[in-house]
């Protein structure tokens, strides 16, 4: 003989009516927010509804409530502190390059807008390079030319030209200290 079906949109409706703004509270002491725990809520209840049949048979429901919100709590904060921390790893690297970005423009010596031999002393700085380096430098900032096309005119690989590029970027800087930051307006490094 069948015994009589629980009906369980019913029992689910009593359910969520008793225990909703129970378990609300509980999960709001921890994630602090209520829409995060309205969400949890929302969760929890759907995965109820989802497994009503099994679980309204053979579980202590209000132990699988309250450990499911738990659960549910815990990995929100998890996540939560995590994001946090890459936030502010990444604020403070933020903060760290504006520092340099400040004691950069800080030291420039608005002077040497004034000398006319500026252009010289850029120049002198280019033609200093390496022969392929300053021929690749110039086709780049010069004649603005792009990476692929200087190395299909010069028959090299594009790796070649990252190559010769970064040793011209690096001999500028040290030949170019005290305009550097102007070289770097100047030519868009």
């Amino acid at each position: 003989m069948k015994e009589p079906k629980v009906n369980n949109d019913k029992t689910f409706e009593q359910i969520y009516l008793q225990y909703y703004s129970r378990m609300k509270r509980f999960a709001l002491e921890y994630v602090v927010l209520e829409e995060d725990a309205e969400n949890i809520l929302q969760d929890v209840f759907l995965d109820l509804w989802e497994k009503r049949d099994v679980l309204f048979a053979y579980t202590n429901l209000i132990a699988f409530l309250f450990t499911a919100i738990k659960n549910r709590c815990i990995n929100l904060i998890k996540r939560r502190v995590l994001e946090q921390e890459a936030s502010d790893r990444m604020q403070e690297e933020y903060r760290m390059t504006l520092r340099i970005n400040l004691q950069s423009l800080e030291t420039i010596n608005t002077a040497i807008f004034g000398d006319e031999d500026i252009q010289g002393l850029i120049n002198k700085a280019i033609e200093s390079l390496p022969p392929q380096c300053r021929k690749i430098f110039v086709m780049s900032k010069i004649d603005g030319k792009k990476q692929k096309e200087i190395a299909a005119e010069l028959n090299i690989s594009i790796h070649a030209v990252e190559t010769q590029m970064g040793i011209a970027y690096k001999k500028l800087r040290e030949d170019l200290k005290g305009i550097y930051p102007l070289f770097l307006f100047l030519f868009y490094l």
